[in-house]
């Protein structure tokens, strides 16, 4: 393929090997080092979630003037930010690459380019309150349209993360614990998937009671609209654990594990326990002695006693203990919170996949509804990498691995398009490492002409 008549980059020589002169220029014509981003399409095509989030955003401009739709801008931004390029300014160049155009349904060749960064920027800071419910709504919907069937029971993990501005956005606020000024969004995940089910941006401050109760009751109602038997437990640490949501839970039927702070009428209530673990300690030759103990506390705020599970350890460090309280009755000490609630440390680790390899802490617009905006766009990239992760076979080295090691093996492959007058052939590399897996993905992800 010929290069661009507006190419002004000029060849350069590189050292020789074999006594044979190497020359460089930049004339490959329409090659994509994102030739993974057709699976990212064909995952989209399965899940359905672009066009319905898309159909969402209000539309004011002119019907004769538009060579962009909603969905078009949508799906590029987000297809963008899944392979490593999280900034609007990165279209610019992207609206060119024959690869993202495909995976856009246009041709290479004959068909527009797309969107802009002016585009993408102005339709980021178009939503307002209303749309943006109503889109986060429609995230939890088709998180449970994603299931077979209703489920039995499901397990969300509430937490939320430092996310430091550089700026005095609204809404961000300077937070001793972490020494910074930021915004604090509150993230929401499904235990057993790993899917990211909801995010909200919030000010730079833990919540109160009040905040934490409108976020468990409006998602807790929007999921019993379509799944109105299954069983919801909440787990989150000790800032979730708040006297208005463990009301609100209690009336609702929603079980809940929180993290408790310590106190002094904590620990006199296990003070036993601890003397008998430490004595134990001393006497014997364990590295560490765990012991597991339960009361029935009551708080000055809380009105009500609730049961409160303590997990002590003592080691050569002294001791340290451990407080969750539950209205789950039946279930024993130590798996509530050795299996249960600290395996809510894993929606840690979805945290840092959604900020350090999508990039979602780039909230820098000052208004809170274009942060807003942007961390929905870096959800929705979220899905369609999770997507692309469960679609890799168990078996295969690649399962379960980070979406940084999938964008780099599965995304980043190079692919030269060819356009012709009756197709679009694509070229990929001969000796890429994962062609078979690649293959048998697109025959999985991608649909086939009928």
């Amino acid at each position: 393929m010929p290069a661009e008549a507006e190419d002004t980059l000029l060849p350069f020589n590189l050292p020789s090997i074999g006594k044979k002169k190497i020359t460089a220029a930049f004339d490959g014509g329409q090659v994509s080092s994102d030739g993974g981003v057709l699976l990212l399409a064909g995952a989209d095509r399965r899940l359905g979630l672009i066009d319905r989030l898309a159909a969402i955003v209000p539309d004011h401009r002119d019907p004769a003037l538009i060579t962009h739709t909603m969905a078009d801008i949508l799906r590029a931004r987000v297809l963008a930010i899944a392979c490593g390029y999280p900034d609007a300014n990165d279209l610019d160049q992207l609206r060119r690459d024959p690869a993202f155009k495909l995976a856009c349904g246009r041709l290479p060749d004959g068909g527009d380019d797309l969107a802009s960064q002016p585009t993408m920027s102005r339709w980021e800071n178009a939503p307002d309150v209303r749309t943006l419910v109503r889109m986060a709504y429609a995230m939890v919907d088709l998180w449970c349209d994603s299931h077979k069937k209703p489920p039995l029971a499901v397990t969300l993990d509430f937490d939320d993360t430092c996310d430091t501005v550089h700026g005095h956005q609204q809404f961000s606020l300077f937070n001793a614990f972490h020494d910074e000024r930021c915004f604090m969004p509150l993230h929401v995940y499904d235990a057993g998937t790993g899917h990211c089910v909801l995010t909200v941006l919030r000010p730079g401050k833990p919540p109160d009671g009040a905040e934490v109760r409108a976020h468990v009751r409006r998602l807790v109602r929007r999921i019993r609209l379509k799944c109105p038997k299954t069983a919801i437990t909440i787990r989150g640490d000790s800032h979730y654990g708040r006297r208005e949501a463990m009301e609100w839970c209690e009336q609702n039927d929603v079980g809940y594990a929180f993290g408790l702070a310590r106190n002094e009428a904590l620990d006199r209530l296990v003070a036993d326990r601890v003397e008998a673990l430490s004595l134990r300690w001393e006497t014997g030759s364990a590295e560490a002695v765990r012991g597991f103990a339960e009361a029935r506390y009551a708080a000055k705020s809380w009105g009500v006693p609730r049961r409160v599970v303590a997990r002590t350890e003592v080691t050569y460090k002294g001791v340290d203990t451990r407080y969750v309280v539950t209205n789950l009755a039946t279930s024993g000490r130590r798996w509530l919170y050795d299996d249960f609630y600290c395996d809510r440390g894993r929606a840690e680790n979805m945290i840092k996949r959604h900020k350090a390899q999508l990039a979602s802490d780039r909230t820098s617009c000052r208004s809170p509804l274009a942060n807003q905006m942007r961390l929905m766009l870096h959800t929705a990239a979220y899905w369609l990498m999770t997507a692309l992760a469960g679609a890799v076979p168990p078996a295969h080295r690649l399962a379960g691995c980070e979406f940084s090691t999938l964008r780099a093996r599965l995304l980043k492959v190079a692919v030269r398009v060819r356009e012709t007058a009756t197709r679009v052939r694509l070229a990929f590399a001969a000796n890429c490492p994962d062609a078979a897996l690649f293959r048998d993905l697109a025959l999985l992800m991608i649909p086939r002409p009928g």
